[in-house]
C-alpha cells in the first residue's frame, strides 16, 4: 500500500481540541449517585487534567455518605432538596446531571438558576417537550450547556470525522451502525429499573443505546436526519411497557447519506460503525463502549490499512474537554440545540415503529 492511496494519520493528535495550556480547575457537583456516577464519572474526573469533584448530590442520605469517600476532593454530600436550596453552591462551578432521563429537567433548571455550567447526560430528557424546556432554561440565563455524547471526544471517532470531511472516502453514501448489550443479564440485573419505565426513560433501547450509532453518524457526517423508518420488537416481559427491546431504524440525512442502524438490550455486547463512500470506507469495530481498543480500518479501493489508537477513558476525555472550554471561554459542543435534533429524531423513530412507513423529523 502506498501513502498516496491511503492517507497517513501521523498528524492527528489525541486532543485536537486543545490548542494550548490553561490554568485553573473546574469543580463539579455530581447530581445522581447511581452506578455510572460512582464507577465511571467520579474516577474519570479523578484522572482528569482540568477538573475535580467537590460535591455529590443524591436523594439517598446513605448514598451521599458513601459517595464522599470516592475521591479525596469531595467536600460536600448534599440531598436533592439541599441542592435545589443552593446548599454548598460556592463549592462547585459546574454540574454533571446523571439522574434518570425523565428527571434531568429540574436539576438543570436549578443549576441554571444558580449560574452553574451544565454537563447533562444524554439523552436530554424523556420527551421532546421537556428537553426543549431544559435547553431554554440554560439559554435564558446564558449558562453553558453541553450534552454528554462521549463519542464526540473519542479520538478514533474524531479522526473518522476528519477523514470523511477531507474526502478520503469520496462522498459518503451509506452508514451502518450497531450497538447491543444484555441489559438485564450483565449490566443492571433488575427488571424494575428506571430504563424500563417509559415515564423515566422515554424508551429502553433507542433512547439508551440506539442513540450511539445515530448521534455518532451525525457527528462523523456533520449532517442531520430529515426522515426515518423503523421496527421495534419485544420478546421479554420486562420490556412490554417501553415497547423496544430490539430495534432497527433507517435514517435519511440532509446531505443525501443513508443510514441503517440496529440496537438491542438483549443481545451479546457488540458495537460498530462503518461509513462507506464513493471511493472507500472507514470502519470502527468496536465503536461505542468505553475503555476498549479501537479497531480502525480505512479502505480505499481494494486496499485497506488498520490503525491503532491508544485506549482512552472516554469519560475523562469528555470531562476534560468540557472543563477546558469553560476555562478558555469557549462554547462547548455538542450543545442543547444539537441534542434536540436527536430528541426529535428518536420521537420520529418511535412513531415510525408504531405505525410503519416513513416519518419526517421535525425541524428545530
Amino acid at each position: 500500500m502506498t501513502d498516496d492511496v491511503v492517507p497517513s494519520l501521523d498528524g492527528f493528535t489525541r486532543r485536537d481540541w486543545q490548542s494550548g495550556e490553561t490554568n485553573g480547575t473546574v469543580r463539579f457537583a455530581m447530581v445522581g449517585m447511581g452506578w455510572w456516577t460512582r464507577e465511571q464519572a467520579i474516577p474519570a474526573v479523578e484522572a482528569s487534567d482540568f477538573c475535580e469533584t467537590t460535591t455529590v448530590v443524591s436523594g439517598s442520605a446513605q448514598k451521599v455518605a458513601a459517595a464522599t469517600d470516592l475521591a479525596d476532593s469531595i467536600e460536600h454530600g448534599i440531598t436533592y432538596e439541599e441542592f435545589h436550596d443552593g446548599v454548598a453552591e460556592d463549592a462547585y462551578d459546574a454540574v454533571y446531571v446523571v439522574t434518570p432521563n425523565g428527571a434531568h429537567l429540574p436539576y438543570v433548571e436549578t443549576a441554571a438558576d444558580l449560574g452553574k455550567a451544565v454537563l447533562c447526560e444524554k439523552p436530554l430528557e424523556a420527551s421532546v417537550e421537556r428537553a426543549e424546556r431544559l435547553v431554554a432554561a440554560c439559554d435564558d440565563v446564558a449558562v453553558p450547556l453541553m450534552v454528554a455524547y462521549r463519542m464526540q471526544t473519542e479520538p478514533a471517532v474524531r479522526r473518522a470525522r476528519e477523514l470523511v470531511d477531507a474526502g478520503a472516502i469520496g462522498d459518503p453514501v451509506l452508514v451502518h451502525g450497531h450497538m447491543s448489550q444484555r441489559l438485564l443479564d450483565e449490566v443492571v440485573p433488575d427488571p424494575n429499573q428506571w430504563r424500563l419505565d417509559p415515564e423515566l426513560s422515554g424508551g429502553a433501547t433507542v433512547m439508551d443505546i440506539g442513540l450511539y450509532p445515530l448521534n455518532t453518524a451525525r457527528f462523523v457526517l456533520d449532517a442531520d436526519p430529515v426522515q426515518v423508518r423503523a421496527r421495534a420488537t419485544v420478546e421479554s416481559e420486562p420490556f412490554d411497557a417501553v415497547g423496544d427491546e430490539h430495534v432497527s431504524f433507517g435514517v435519511d440525512f440532509d446531505d443525501g447519506t443513508l443510514a441503517a442502524c440496529t440496537a438491542s438490550q438483549s443481545a451479546a455486547q457488540s458495537s460498530f460503525l462503518r461509513v462507506t463512500g464513493t471511493e472507500g470506507e472507514v470502519a470502527l469495530d468496536p465503536a461505542f463502549y468505553n475503555r476498549q481498543e479501537r479497531r480502525f480500518r480505512l479502505s480505499i479501493g481494494s486496499q485497506s490499512v488498520d490503525y491503532d489508537f491508544d485506549r482512552v477513558n472516554q469519560m475523562t476525555e469528555e470531562f476534560d474537554y468540557f472543563a477546558y472550554c469553560l476555562l478558555t471561554g469557549t462554547d462547548p459542543y455538542p450543545d442543547g440545540d444539537h441534542a434536540l435534533v436527536d430528541m426529535r429524531t428518536m420521537k420520529a423513530i418511535y412513531a415510525a415503529a408504531e405505525r410503519g412507513g416513513d416519518v419526517a423529523v421535525e425541524a428545530v
